[in-house]
């Protein structure tokens, strides 16, 4: 009985088998994990385990600086803080709203639309909460680091612009890089969050001024609080950039203007450098320093002014009378305006059509054309030499064309021709439109860059050159070429001009500052200057072409003036728009001839000549400076995680600089 017993206890060999087997696999499978955690997933638990007590803070490089041509300074940083929402994991972030609203005077629906924004982050990347903080809102985050140990302060420059718009369409401003952007394949390298230029050379060149961040490795307790640093990677800061602009010539423009609605762009024709750039109305670019609000936003893109248009690049408007400088070029190289002489009895008859002049000029040749400003001589000439003729040396000398200025935005323009016309309206060119277009009216739409540049390029024999801002050796050789790339032009071309074309056509612009001559500007002469120029009016409305009634409001006529010093290889050009300013005469010739006598006064004063030579006004421009501690002690509460010791009090603000 005992055997038969013992004999059905003892399991079967099969069975003892499985079991053992099970084993071996249940070990293995522990085994197997624990050569996962242990050894394959090491570094990463390391990693884990280190970002428990390491909280990476950014360190924000400062963007460079901008200096006018003589390194005087323009655009400054000022020293700022900003705070910062760490996401701790398992922390419940919206469970602190409620003390982070009141704290940093925020609402919660800022609170919820922020963190929502920054939602498909990284994780470890810090989301930008409050730009420019006040040393209260500084004072309550480092009192409430236990409670609130994701908020974190970080110190940044801020950029700190002239005020009152001053050369705001040319430096542009700055913005938090918005999401159709870092769709951008240019922008491929940039975080949501990150600072970057948004128009004018802040933009052309911000990846020479935006510099490289760099980081601090912060230790932390378990409840997020400071307890050491273990490491910095400082931040490379941007790069410095001395622009074309002349301090003393922009202050010179910006007082001519006033408050004005239009623009002023002065060059130097040798090398085609913008020496001041002025649109008006304009914009106060520190209110982007830091984040503008939306109803501000909605405000500036909405105005019927738009004060973020860049008008010396971006207006299209017809030219007026100043075209008819490029008429004159096209009849004497085509020679038909050298014998050309007609009779001005208030107009002519054109295709059945009358086509009004402003005054009875009685007889009119080329040399008294451009000085009396005669609608009928240009009427005539334009039929004479056709639309084709008129576009080929509008076209030789860039106009419907970018220049390829180193600024976003630029706008081609309009140059009528038979094929424009066919590709654009697929209607035929009919003969009668060509008389419009012979006094700057009709389909012709410039820019002021365009219409400075072929003035300036006529007047010095032929020799265009592209407008630029920055000078090229002021940026790296593959950058300047990208430049070229990313804003493509006419450039830099000789246009065969014939030396008697060129001596003419200087001559009667000289002719229209002449009395004597008739000279519709005669009236802004300036003494011991030699100053050629020509005035345009062009109508806004479709009024019948060579009308007197300039109109009013906004159908009032634009008021045009381009003119250079000397009249031949000049050393600068200057063209204003004054937008329904009425005659070029009155609007436009007295704020040319303001500029062209700062600037000769100035080239006078430093050739130390001084006779007649004016002091220009002083020029209001931003800066930062520091104070020791103890003159302010209330800079020494503005810490972050990583810079606790007391620091030099920094203020930013303006002054006035004596022009030299």
């Amino acid at each position: 009985m005992d055997q038969l017993l013992n004999r059905e206890e003892r399991l079967p060999a099969f069975k003892l088998t499985i079991v053992q087997y099970a084993i071996v696999a249940v070990l293995l499978v522990l085994l197997s994990g624990l050569w996962r955690l242990q050894v394959i997933g090491a570094q990463n638990y390391r990693t884990l385990a280190e970002q428990n007590r390491i909280r990476k803070v950014p360190i924000l490089a400062p963007r460079g600086k901008l200096f006018d041509r003589e390194g005087r300074l323009l655009v400054d940083n000022y020293p700022s803080v900003s705070c910062f929402l760490i996401r701790e994991p398992g922390r419940d972030l919206r469970a602190d709203f409620p003390l982070i609203s009141r704290g940093l005077h925020m609402t919660m629906e800022q609170l919820e639309s922020t963190l929502t924004h920054y939602a498909l982050a990284p994780k470890y990347q810090p989301i930008p909460l409050k730009q420019d903080i006040t040393p209260d809102e500084v004072e309550f985050i480092e009192s409430h680091r236990d409670e609130l140990p994701e908020l974190e302060t970080i110190n940044e420059q801020r950029r700190l612009y002239p005020r009152n718009g001053f050369a705001a369409n040319l430096i542009g401003y700055v913005g938090e890089v918005s999401d159709d952007m870092l769709n951008d394949p240019r922008y491929a390298y940039y975080e949501p969050g990150d600072v970057v230029g948004k128009s004018g050379v802040e933009q052309s060149y911000d990846q020479l001024l935006r510099g490289t961040d760099g980081s601090q490795d912060i230790i932390v307790d378990s409840h997020g609080r400071e307890v050491g640093v273990l490491g910095q990677e400082p931040a490379t800061p941007g790069q410095g950039i001395k622009l074309t602009i002349d301090l003393d010539l922009q202050r010179a423009a910006e007082a001519a203007m006033g408050d004005r609605n239009g623009a002023i762009v002065a060059i130097d024709p040798h090398t085609g450098a913008v020496l001041a750039l002025v649109s008006r109305p304009t914009f106060d670019p520190n209110d982007f320093s830091v984040r503008v609000s939306r109803d501000e936003w909605n405000k500036l893109i909405t105005d019927p002014q738009h004060p973020l248009l860049d008008k010396v690049i971006q207006a299209q408007l017809a030219p007026g009378s100043t075209f008819k400088i490029i008429m004159s070029l096209a009849g004497l190289e085509n020679g038909v305006a050298q014998n050309l002489k007609v009779v001005c009895n208030g107009g002519a008859t054109f295709y059945g059509r009358f086509f009004g002049c402003d005054k009875r000029h009685g007889p009119v040749d080329i040399m008294h054309a451009i000085p009396m400003s005669c609608d009928t001589y240009y009427y005539t000439l334009a039929e004479r030499l056709g639309i084709e003729k008129i576009a080929y040396w509008a076209h030789k000398v860039g106009l419907g064309q970018k220049t390829g200025i180193d600024l976003p935005g630029e706008v081609s323009g309009t140059m009528p021709s038979e094929e424009w016309k066919m590709k654009t309206f697929h209607e035929k060119w009919y003969a009668g439109e060509v008389i419009s277009v012979g006094i700057g009216q009709g389909a012709v739409a410039v820019s002021p860059i365009q219409l400075v540049r072929a003035v300036a390029g006529i007047a010095s024999g032929g020799a265009m050159k592209r407008p630029h801002v920055v000078e090229p050796d002021q940026v790296p050789a593959e950058y300047r070429q990208a430049m070229y790339d990313s804003y493509p032009g006419t450039g830099d071309v000789q246009v065969p001009i014939d030396t008697a074309t060129w001596q003419t056509i200087t001559d009667s612009m000289a002719g229209a500052l002449d009395p004597k001559m008739g000279g519709t500007a005669s009236a802004v002469r300036l003494e011991n200057i030699d100053f050629a120029g020509k005035t345009g009016t062009a109508q806004v409305v479709n009024h019948s072409a060579g009308m007197k009634s300039l109109g009013t409001g906004a159908a009032r006529a634009n008021a045009w003036f381009v003119g250079v010093a000397p009249r031949r290889n000049p050393d600068i050009a200057v063209v204003v728009l004054v937008e329904h300013g009425g005659w070029g005469a009155e609007a436009s010739a007295p704020l040319a001839a303001r500029i062209i006598e700062a600037f000769v006064d100035k080239q006078r004063r430093l050739d130390n000549n001084l006779q007649e030579a004016k002091v220009p006004a002083k020029v209001e421009v931003g800066a930062v400076w520091s104070e020791p501690p103890e003159a302010s002690p209330e800079a020494a509460k503005v810490t972050t995680a990583a810079v606790k010791e007391p620091a030099p009090a920094m203020h930013g603000g303006h002054f006035t600089l004596p022009a030299q």
